[in-house]
C-alpha cells in the first residue's frame, strides 16, 4: 500500500495560482486575532487525570512554516489564524480563551464573578481555559453559564467550569435558547452512530499533523478528545428582546432557530457595547450542511436574522465576537463585516433558487456557481468549513429532496450494484485503472476518484485500485480550500492504506444520554427495532415510570415500535416494570443489567418478564466501524 506522495504537478500549480491571485498583503484578520492578547496555555498541552493527551496546541508548531505545495495557501493562512492560542481581552470585562478546542470560550465579568459563554467541547480543556483566565484574572466564580445553541462544541465542557451541585444550589444559573436541551441530545443520540464515524473523517482523527496530514478544520483548529458533559439549563430564553440581568450584567437576546443551529440566539451587553453571533457569523462561509450529517440549516432564515441583527445592535456596538475566530472591532467595521456574512447566506439561498426554478439539479448548479466580487475578495465568505459546492446541494436537498426529477435516476442500482456493471462496461478492471493513471497524469483527479470507486465497490480485494484512489484522494486533498474537505480526502487515504480507524469519539456521552426524556429514550429504542426480525412480534409493556408516576407503553407489532403515555382505559399489558427514569435509561440505552436491578429491588416486575427479553432480541446493535471509502 503506498504511502503520503508529494504534491502533484497539476496541484502545486493550481495552489501556486491562489498564492498569486487572493489578497494575501491584507493581514487585517492577523492583527484582529493577536489584538487583546493576554497570556498563552504554557505548556500547551492539556491532558485527562490519567495522563492521556486531549489538546496539543505543539502538534500545530508546523503552520509557523511556509505554506508547502501540499496545503492550499488559502487554507494553510486560516489555520495559522485559528491556532493561535490563549487568553484575550475582548474589551472591558469581556474576556476569551481561543485555541484551546474547536470553539472559544468567552468570560463575561460580573459584580460578583463570571460568566461562562460556550464552555468548549471537553471538561478538561474548559477547566484549564478557567485556569488560565483566572490565573490573570483573580478567582472568580462562575455565577452563569450560557450555551448560545445547541451542538456539543458549545456546551461539552461545562462540568470543567462549575458542578452540577452549584447549579441545584442556585450558585450558578445555566441559560440556554429554547429547545436547547431537546436538540442537543437528539443530536447525539438519534443518528449519533453514523454522525460520529463521519465526524472522524471531518475532523481527520487519525491523520498526523502536519503539511501532507491534518491542518485544521477551518473553524478552528480540530476538536479535543476529552469527556464531554452536560447540565440542563435552568434559564430558558424564548422570544428575540427579553433581557435579563446576571450578576449586574445587563444582557438582551435574539433569538436565531433554523441558522446553524436548530436551537440558537446571538446576544448583546448593552453597558459593554459588545454583540455576541454565536455561531451565526464567523470568519468563513459556514455549512448548510455538515459533512458528518445534521438537518439541513436554513440560509434564508439566516440572512433575515443577520439583517434583524444589524438593525437592532450593529449601530450600538463596538466590537463583535463569536463563538468560533476572532472578533471585529469599530462599528463601521463590524457593520460591513456582518452585512458581507448576511449578504453570503441570503445570495446562496436566492441564486441556487433562481437556478431550481429554470430545471437546474443541485450539482449542476454547484458547478457553475460564481460569487459577487465583494464577496469573493473577503476572507470572512471563503469556504473552510462550508463550501459553496456542497452548501448549493444542501439548499437543493432542502427544498428538492434526493431526486433530481429524471426518471433515469428514480430508481438507480445501489453502489455496489451499479459499481459491477460500470466496470463491465468500462472493460474490466485492468482497463479501468489502466485508464485512470492516464487521467491521474493529466491531473483529473475527480474522474479517477470515480471510476476508481467503482472498482473498489465491484472489487473490494483490488489492492491496486485502492493504492492509486489513495494516491488520488491525497491530491485532492492537497488543492482543498476547505478545511473539513481536505480532511474527508485525507481519511479516505488513510483509511485505504491501513484499514478503518471507526469511531474514535463517544456519541452519546452517559451526560447527554441522561438527559433524554422517556419519550427521546423510547424514539431512540424504536430506531434500532429489526424490523423484518420483528415483523410477527407482539409485545406490549407498560413501564410505570417512578419520577412521575406515569405510565408509558410500547407497543411492538408489524416491526414498529409505536409508544404513548396511557391515558384512560387501555387493554392489560404484558409486562409491567416500575422504575425510574434514569433506570428506565440504563437498562436500554446504557447497557446496564436489568436483571440486576430487579434482585436489587430497584425495579419491579409485574406479569411476564420474558417479553423484554423478546423485545431486546429484536434490537439491532449499530455500527461505529461501518466501511465508507469500501463497500
Amino acid at each position: 500500500m503506498t504511502s503520503p506522495q508529494k504534491a502533484s504537478e497539476a496541484v502545486e500549480a493550481g495552489n501556486a495560482e491562489v498564492l498569486r491571485t487572493m489578497p494575501f498583503g491584507d493581514t487585517q484578520d492577523f492583527a484582529d486575532s493577536d489584538r487583546g492578547f493576554i497570556a498563552a496555555l504554557t505548556p500547551p498541552v492539556i491532558r485527562t487525570a490519567d495522563g492521556d493527551v486531549v489538546w496539543d496546541c505543539d502538534s500545530f508548531a508546523f503552520l509557523d512554516d511556509d505554506c508547502p505545495p501540499t496545503v492550499n495557501p488559502s487554507l494553510w493562512r486560516q489555520s495559522k489564524l485559528t491556532v493561535m492560542q490563549g487568553l484575550y481581552e475582548v474589551t472591558e470585562g469581556i474576556y476569551q480563551i481561543r485555541g484551546l478546542d474547536l470553539s472559544n470560550m468567552t468570560m463575561i465579568e460580573g459584580e460578583s464573578g463570571v460568566i461562562v459563554v460556550d464552555p468548549l467541547i471537553s471538561v478538561e480543556t474548559a477547566a484549564a481555559g478557567l485556569a488560565l483566565y483566572r490565573e490573570h484574572r483573580g478567582d472568580r466564580p462562575v455565577v452563569a453559564v450560557i450555551y448560545s445553541h445547541s451542538h456539543i462544541d458549545h456546551f461539552g465542557g461545562v462540568k470543567g467550569v462549575t458542578t452540577q451541585e452549584d447549579v441545584d444550589a442556585g450558585r450558578c444559573t445555566i441559560i440556554a435558547p429554547a429547545g436547547f436541551t431537546e436538540h442537543a441530545v437528539e443530536e447525539n443520540v438519534y443518528a449519533g452512530t453514523a454522525m460520529a464515524r463521519r465526524a472522524a473523517y471531518m475532523y481527520g482523527a487519525a491523520l498526523p499533523r502536519g503539511p501532507v496530514g491534518a491542518v485544521g478544520a477551518g473553524l478552528g483548529p480540530t476538536t479535543s478528545t476529552g469527556r464531554p458533559s452536560l447540565i440542563t439549563p435552568t434559564m430558558s430564553i424564548d422570544h428575540t428582546g427579553q433581557a435579563a440581568t446576571v450578576d449586574g450584567v445587563a444582557i438582551e437576546f435574539q433569538m436565531t432557530p433554523g441558522t446553524e443551529a436548530p436551537s440558537e440566539m446571538n446576544f448583546y451587553f448593552p453597558a459593554r457595547r459588545a454583540l455576541c453571533m454565536a455561531e451565526n457569523s464567523t470568519h468563513t462561509l459556514h455549512n448548510l450542511l455538515t459533512l458528518r450529517g445534521a438537518l439541513v440549516r436554513d440560509p434564508h432564515v439566516w440572512s433575515k436574522y443577520l439583517t434583524e441583527a444589524i438593525n437592532r445592535y450593529a449601530a450600538r456596538t463596538d466590537v463583535v465576537f463569536a463563538s468560533h475566530h476572532w472578533p471585529t472591532w469599530g462599528t463601521e467595521r463590524l457593520t460591513e463585516y456582518l452585512s458581507i456574512q448576511r449578504d453570503l447566506y441570503g445570495y446562496l439561498h436566492d441564486q441556487t433558487l433562481r437556478w431550481i426554478n429554470k430545471g437546474a439539479t443541485g450539482t449542476e448548479i454547484a458547478e457553475n456557481f460564481p460569487m459577487p466580487p465583494a464577496l469573493t475578495d473577503s476572507w470572512s465568505t471563503h469556504g473552510y468549513y462550508g463550501s459553496v459546492s456542497h452548501n448549493v446541494k444542501a439548499v437543493y436537498q432542502r427544498y428538492m429532496g434526493w431526486f433530481d426529477g429524471n426518471p433515469a435516476n428514480l430508481w438507480p442500482h445501489s453502489t455496489a450494484d451499479a459499481a459491477v456493471r460500470h466496470v463491465d462496461f468500462m472493460g474490466g478492471a485492468e482497463e479501468v485503472i489502466a485508464k485512470a493513471r492516464k487521467s491521474f497524469a493529466e491531473g483529473d483527479f475527480r474522474w479517477v476518484a470515480q471510476v476508481l470507486n467503482y472498482v473498489i465497490f465491484a472489487d473490494p480485494d483490488n489492492a491496486e485500485a485502492k493504492a492509486l484512489q489513495a494516491d488520488t484522494l491525497e491530491q485532492l486533498g492537497y488543492g482543498a480550500e476547505n478545511g473539513t474537505w481536505r480532511n474527508f480526502y485525507l481519511m479516505g487515504a488513510y483509511e485505504l492504506r491501513n484499514g478503518s480507524v471507526g469511531t474514535p469519539t463517544v456519541a452519546a456521552a452517559p451526560d447527554i444520554l441522561d438527559q433524554l426524556t422517556v419519550e427521546q429514550a423510547f424514539d431512540a429504542i424504536s430506531l434500532r427495532i429489526d424490523g423484518p426480525r420483528a415483523w410477527s412480534a407482539q409485545i406490549v409493556i407498560d413501564w410505570r415510570v417512578t419520577d412521575t408516576g406515569i405510565v408509558h407503553r410500547t407497543q411492538l407489532r408489524n416491526g414498529l415500535l409505536v409508544h404513548f403515555d396511557v391515558d384512560g382505559e387501555v387493554a392489560p399489558a404484558d409486562a409491567t416494570f416500575t422504575l425510574s427514569a434514569a433506570d428506565l435509561r440504563a437498562a436500554l440505552l446504557a447497557g446496564g443489567d436489568l436483571g440486576a436491578m430487579i434482585e436489587a429491588g430497584r425495579v419491579t416486575v409485574d406479569g411476564d418478564a420474558g417479553k423484554l427479553a423478546e423485545l431486546v432480541g429484536c434490537l439491532d446493535e449499530p455500527d461505529p466501524d461501518f466501511a465508507i471509502v469500501t463497500p
